[in-house]
């Protein structure tokens, strides 16, 4: 069962919220979000930054830490890259206010080799692939009134839970990957819910994107067999419910949830297209991944998301301890919550001024359960005489229509889960699904110039539910990165990190990477 109930209520809250509400970004005036403008004199600058990327190492990719929740700008082991953006952020002490951003990234990658079958050998021979030499990573342009913001086109959009600096990376929607196009509409932060005198907020967020993959995945598919799905769109939401956060506890629950739809699917046997199947792509299909209904045999679309809940301490009215969790979901099983442990369970210390630690993470991550293994439903079996159901082998972010929920390679949603990247055999699916593991992070300052960041994880793999490993295998992964901002010359950066994978299931990669960046504001306009 899809939760229809949750999708209307996105819907309707987000048609038909009042405008006037606060926002979380202006705490200290109300009056200023909703009723008064800045004055039209006021400078809002172009923010630039120029940066210069190199990385190096052993393996045969980048390691963990430097690929993963870095929307997939960092992959192979030896890279050289420039990039430059401009962006401009909306004012949200304006009731109206615009904004937009372009971000380029060029270079070069080095190669890595994919299985392909090829039918003049009659065998697998390997090509060497690498990312394109240029590339636009952001090009977006967004406008706000009141509570509500609109954005079309490329934007890096990471969690709205979790810290993406220090996680390992939110179940459904996370800095891991690339951005995808599209539109996403919502509320700028979180709302006061009118005539709950502030006690009780709500964010909500709406997206449909049409990912640009479609090369990548056909240039790294190894057509020997299985399938390969291109030609998909996708759809985001979700609806978060908060009280107070202004009291000493504040409590954050609600349900994120993703959906794939549309493509044409292409099996193929020894190089040879043996079946092609499409799915309907139309209005209704769009209006379907907000409230799903169900086809002929199956829900139209793939369908997955989390359960999240956060609850914050404010400590001496300044420091913060927060306990998170987030509960997977692929099917009615996982909303019902039976699977298990299954989740990502966490723990974050924030720092309020500056300090040796201004942060700290530690997580546990377990996907094991996925509602046990087993799934059995006797309407695909007509005549049978099995009449009860078995709702389990959830096989998180795998589908039987769809690649693996990733995108260019990378997990849109945890990278703890091993991306299709890493599958050298051109599988477009995820080979570890499950697995179960622990993450820690620490983020700090040693001096005014110089702060650091440390990561930290350990983790087992039983392969998945449909295809499980004959052993299991692990891995262990580590990084420490140190950033120099210099005093003499505002703006100017130096970050370097070293980073190592040891085990079966990333490889042994190691490297490091250095860079230096630029940044600045350009004041050539008035508004």
């Amino acid at each position: 069962m899809i939760p229809r109930l949750f999708y209307a209520v996105i819907v309707a809250m987000l048609c038909s919220m009042p405008m006037r509400v606060m926002a979380e970004s202006n705490e200290n005036s109300f009056l200023a979000q909703n009723y008064l403008d800045v004055s039209p004199s006021v400078e809002h600058p172009v923010e630039y930054c120029g940066e210069v990327i190199a990385n190096a190492g052993g393996g045969e990719f980048a390691p963990y830490y430097l690929m993963s929740n870095n929307f997939g700008v960092l992959t192979q082991p030896y890279s050289m890259l420039a990039r430059i953006s401009a962006k401009r952020t909306m004012d949200l002490n304006r009731r109206f206010s615009w904004g937009f951003g372009a971000d380029l990234i060029g270079g070069f990658s080095s190669s890595r080799g994919y299985e392909r079958f090829s039918i003049e050998d009659n065998s697998m021979v390997m090509i060497q692939r690498r990312p394109a030499a240029v590339r636009l990573q952001q090009l977006y342009g967004e406008v706000k009134y009141r509570s509500l913001f609109l954005t079309a086109g490329l934007k890096e959009v990471g969690s709205a839970m979790l810290n993406d600096r220090l996680s390992s990376g939110d179940l459904t929607w996370s800095a891991n990957a690339r951005p995808i196009p599209g539109l996403r509409a919502g509320f700028h932060g979180f709302e006061n819910i009118p005539f709950t005198n502030g006690w009780v907020q709500i964010n909500g967020e709406l997206f449909y994107g049409r990912p640009s993959d479609n090369h990548w995945l056909e240039d790294h598919y190894n057509y020997e067999n299985y399938f390969v799905t291109t030609g998909r769109w996708i759809n985001y939401k979700r609806l978060y419910l908060r009280s107070n956060p202004h009291q000493p506890v504040s409590v954050t629950v609600g349900m994120q949830a993703a959906a794939i739809f549309g493509g044409t699917q292409n099996s193929y046997n020894d190089g040879r297209l043996v079946e092609q199947s499409k799915s309907s792509l139309g209005l209704g299909d769009f209006i379907d991944m907000l409230i799903p209904r169900q086809g002929d045999s199956y829900w139209t679309g793939n369908h997955l998301g989390s359960w999240d809940f956060k609850s914050s301490f404010r400590v001496d009215n300044k420091n913060e301890l927060i306990a998170y969790f987030q509960w997977p979901w692929e099917d009615g099983s996982g909303i019902g919550k039976l699977n298990g442990f299954d989740g990502l369970w966490g723990v974050e210390y924030k720092r309020a001024g500056s300090g040796i630690v201004t942060g700290a993470v530690i997580e546990y991550l377990d996907f094991t359960n996925q509602s046990g293994p087993l799934h059995w439903d006797p309407e695909d079996f007509p005549g049978t005489t099995i009449v009860d159901w078995a709702t389990g082998s959830d096989d998180y972010y795998n589908h039987f229509f769809y690649n693996g929920y990733a995108y260019y390679g990378l997990s849109q949603g945890t990278p703890f889960m091993t991306s299709p990247i890493y599958n050298r055999d051109g599988y477009m699916r995820f080979v570890d699904n499950k697995v179960r593991g622990f993450h820690v992070a620490v983020e700090g300052e040693v001096s005014r110039a110089v702060d650091y960041r440390a990561m930290f994880s350990w983790r087992q793999a039983w392969g998945s539910g449909y295809i499980p490993r004959v052993s299991k295998v692990s891995d262990t992964s580590a990084m420490l990165e140190v950033k120099w901002r210099v005093p003499s010359v505002s703006g100017l950066s130096v970050k370097g990190a070293v980073a190592i994978d040891r085990g079966e299931i990333f490889g042994n990669n190691a490297g490091v990477s250095v860079t230096v960046a630029y940044k600045g504001d350009l004041k050539i306009w008035k508004l």
